[in-house]
């Protein structure tokens, strides 16, 4: 699920990353169709626009991982730079059909199943955080090509390039949130205002696209702050810079906040072309 027309929150313009992949934004209204910037791989569901990432509150884990590496840990870790930014508990579905890529396969079916997803554009090159993606499902076909669905798990960054043929293997830390100074009850509030905004949006983006404002589903699904901050964080979508900042962050509270402020944005846009619409419903 993509929540459309997002208006990023001021405090977009602080991030160090200039935008590559334009967002639906509601000021653009023609947005051009995103072309797919990476010949390397593409999703596996045509209909779907390029590196969407669709996924359900159900896709995304009710707690915390039990037994995850540790922050100290080092490990290395085998890279896939995309376009795209994956989130723990968001399914990703892929077709591999490079060469390099589909070697790395190979050897991830004998082994753990798990690459680092990693945000990559020809501007500002590769950036240092990622999500581990684990093969859950995969088809391999006679010439060799994958079909892949995958789910974020882990975040990491990335402290060193251990090699880079025939592929990109990095040696990585693990990223968890830090303990948040508000309490749980705090927390959960305000993980409850981002799902009321949420819903908002889509009602009234509904409307004006002349679909049903039917009662909007219970988006939360009981999910932790923590995981619902990243599904939040996964229907940004088309805003990869935004996106990718959302990912990097290490506090719960801080990124609630931030994905509070672009839905209040764009409620506030919404309602207002919403009232323009009722005054002038041909235009």
């Amino acid at each position: 699920m993509a929540l459309p027309q997002l208006l990023h929150s001021p405090s977009s313009s602080s991030l160090t990353h200039k935008p590559y992949l334009k967002p639906n934004n509601p000021l653009n209204p023609n947005p051009k169709s995103l072309s797919n910037p990476h010949p390397l791989v593409h999703h596996h569901q045509r209909q779907r626009k390029p590196y969407s990432l669709r996924c359900s509150a159900s896709s995304f884990s009710e707690k915390h991982h039990t037994g995850s590496p540790q922050s100290d840990d080092v490990v290395e870790l085998p890279l896939f730079p995309l376009p795209l930014v994956l989130f723990p508990g968001a399914i990703l579905p892929l077709q591999i059909f490079e060469f390099r890529y589909r070697i790395m396969m190979h050897t991830l079916l004998q082994t753990d199943l798990r690459f680092g997803v990693i945000y990559s554009d020809s501007t500002t090159g590769t950036a240092d955080v990622g999500c581990v993606g684990e093969v859950v499902k995969h088809e391999r076909l006679v010439d060799d090509r994958f079909f892949l669905i995958c789910k974020g798990q882990e975040r990491f960054r990335v402290t060193k390039i251990a090699r880079t043929k025939p592929y990109l293997v990095a040696e990585v830390n693990w990223l968890e949130d830090r303990p948040s100074g508000n309490g749980e009850e705090d927390l959960d509030t305000l993980a409850n205002e981002v799902e009321t905004y949420m819903k908002d949006v889509i009602r009234l983006s509904n409307r004006l696209n002349g679909k049903p404002e039917k009662e909007v589903q219970d988006l939360r699904r009981n999910l932790f702050p923590t995981p619902f901050s990243f599904f939040v964080g996964s229907t940004f979508e088309g805003a990869p810079r935004e996106q990718q900042a959302l990912l990097e962050l290490e506090d719960t509270t801080t990124r609630l906040k931030r994905e509070k402020e672009t839905l209040r944005n764009t409620l506030n846009y919404l309602s207002a072309a919403s009232a323009v619409k009722d005054v002038f419903p041909s235009s």
